[in-house]
């Protein structure tokens, strides 16, 4: 039976950061993935151009009550103006509530689009390549799914349609001055005009200077969070200066990259004040010109100002709406680069294949494995391993023993070949049914911030204490779990501290009998573990291994003597297998050499 098949290499497919995207394509992809944004959009709008007409009814009114109840032929007329202001107060009273409900719907829709993109963007972060994970600071990641969709959500909520009304609102304002006098229009456009000529400029400008700015986010979040993590270590070492230059020159390069960005909206801003400046004065002195040469009224050049007042705030405004409109597009497309970065591991889903239950048979049919750009780690590896038995996997650092058991627990699908548990090629069979069936304990076993019962959970969550107790009685782990400070109520502290290595190893093999599985892989699960507690260790294990196959990475080859079979691996092949008995007395043999040094280390 042949099924090699050969696939594209996405385990270390770097991240993209969507720097090639457009605005408008970033606008339209970032709608496309978070679609609840164009909900009720209409409506929405109808608001925003309600308050925008609603702005030029007080200068309408100001207009008439001058030129018409106050400076009319017919002398005052005090029950116009009344009407007049009456006018202006319902339409003020109307404004007010369009934009009220605009902004209400405004701030509804955007968050429950932004919560569907950090869903997608948290849930796809566990889908990218182990490589990618790897190769990405933590800081980056952690920067794209959390600041750099508050930056979207602030645009958003603050600047995105506001932006639109404020369009509307310089449009109707533009009509309305033509109306009254289109020379005091032309003054005031041509006072913006240099604005506007260089808007695309410094939208260009803005885009590229907020994109090295996100990007100087995520730098200055891995730069804090690494030496948080790795405080012991850092203590340890004595580098506390060295660390901490490297968190100042993370904050330089971040402040570096803000006052560039910042330099242009200051300049965007600052020429948006000039030409406001501009259009004030033109209209007043022409507005005044004009009186001597038109019909130009003390009313109408009073309901220009005005106008003029609604047209600049506008402008003004989109001059930070452009800064944030620039930082918030730079984040999209960080937040896109994530979600369009490929997943590797690719879950069937309902049309994946279920495991039956019980003992797992285990065949590598001709499968190679190399990272993007890099040497071979396995290389043509045919075995097959029979269900029940107790497999050893052994071989020097670097042989590509870690490898095999990610390949074989499919955090990674092989370049070449396939992987089957009973016949079944591990890439149609469903995430559930492989994640209920095989279970891999890591060389380090990673513990969260809760305590140990919360822990051992993540095996089966909705196992009860008394379940969790049963598990530890049948490991041999009930003394230990007594003798704690609070039992199964034991905080664990972050990323388990609390614990000694070997105890953190301990609720790793609890946390994984829980879940029963049909396959066990532990990649070198007793290599540090303290003494004291390497017989507990040793028996726990023995019994999880009972009735279920099992594939051990083996850093001590005293794990390999207590296998039913040893397969060693040399520089990504398979170069022996067989009981330990056999393979040492091979003289010559990589595993009578690996023995040999393994018992001299140890007499040592």
């Amino acid at each position: 039976m042949s099924t090699t098949t050969t696939g594209p290499q996405t385990s270390g497919t770097r991240m993209d950061t969507g720097e090639d995207i457009g605005a408008i394509d970033t606008l339209r992809r970032g709608v496309a993935i978070s679609p609840e944004l164009k909900e009720g959009v209409w409506a929405t709008l109808l608001l925003a151009v309600i308050a925008s007409c609603g702005q030029v009814v007080v200068p309408i009114a100001v207009q008439q009550t001058l030129d018409r109840g106050l400076n009319g032929p017919g002398g005052p007329r005090l029950g116009y103006v009344v009407w007049m202001g009456l006018a202006a107060a319902a339409a003020i009273a109307v404004t007010s509530t369009a934009s009220y409900l605009m902004t209400s719907r405004l701030f509804a829709t955007s968050e429950r689009g932004l919560a569907t993109l950090r869903i997608k963007a948290f849930r796809h972060v566990h889908d990218l390549p182990l490589l990618t994970q790897n190769t990405e600071r933590r800081g980056a990641l952690v920067s794209r799914v959390t600041s750099d969709v508050d930056q979207v959500s602030q645009f958003l909520v603050f600047g995105g349609l506001i932006f639109v009304v404020s369009v509307g609102q310089m449009l109707v304002a533009t009509v309305l001055m033509v109306v009254y006098s289109w020379q005091l229009a032309l003054v005031v456009w041509l006072s913006f005009a240099p604005l506007f000529l260089s808007i695309r400029y410094f939208q260009r400008k803005l885009s590229a200077a907020y994109g090295v700015v996100r990007h100087q986010v995520g730098v200055l979040l891995g730069a804090i969070s690494e030496p948080v993590v790795g405080a012991a270590v850092v203590r340890s070492y004595a580098v506390e200066d060295r660390t901490q230059r490297r968190i100042d020159r993370a904050i330089g390069a971040y402040q570096s990259a803000s006052t560039r960005a910042q330099k242009f909206t200051v300049v965007s801003f600052s020429l948006g004040g000039i030409s406001a400046g501009l259009a004030n004065a033109g209209v007043l002195i022409v507005g005044v010109l004009l009186g001597f040469t038109t019909d130009m009224t003390a009313g109408k050049v009073l309901a220009f100002a005005f106008l003029v007042t609604l047209f600049v705030g506008p402008v003004q405004m989109g001059t930070q709406i452009l800064t944030d409109a620039q930082n918030a597009i730079a984040s999209w497309r960080r937040v896109i680069g994530i979600l369009e970065t490929p997943a590797d591991l690719v879950d069937p889903g309902p049309d994946g294949v279920v495991l039956p239950r019980g003992p797992i048979d285990v065949t590598f049919d001709h499968v190679s494995f190399a990272y993007p750009d890099g040497p071979p780690v396995l290389v043509d590896v045919d075995l097959h391993l029979e269900a029940g038995t107790r497999v050893a996997i052994v071989g020097e650092t670097g042989s590509g023993k870690s490898t095999f058991a990610k390949l074989l627990t499919r955090l990674m699908d092989p370049v070449e070949g396939a992987v089957l548990l009973d016949g079944l090629d591990v890439r149609t069979i469903a995430q559930e049914s492989l994640r209920a069936s095989v279970v891999l304990v890591p060389q380090e076993g990673f513990l969260f911030d809760d305590s140990i019962a919360a822990n051992v959970r993540y095996g089966r969550l909705g196992a009860t204490e008394e379940e969790i107790r049963a598990s530890a009685r049948e490991l041999g782990l009930s003394e230990w779990l007594e003798g704690l400070p609070r039992g199964l109520a034991t905080k664990v502290g972050q990323r388990g501290e609390s614990l000694s290595a070997g105890e953190r190893q301990l609720v790793a093999l609890l946390r994984a009998h829980l879940a029963d599985p049909d396959l066990l892989v532990l990649d070198e699960a007793t290599s540090a573990v303290d003494p004291r507690l390497e017989m507990q260790i040793g028996r726990a294990l023995e019994r999880l291994m009972e009735a279920r196959t099992s594939v051990t990475i083996a850093h001590r080859l005293s794990t390999a003597e207590a296998a039913d079979e040893v397969i060693v691996v040399d520089r990504g092949r398979v170069v022996q297998r067989g009981p330990h008995r056999e393979l040492v007395a091979q003289e010559g043999s990589v595993y009578a050499g690996l023995h040999a040094s393994w018992i001299a280390q140890h007499d040592a």
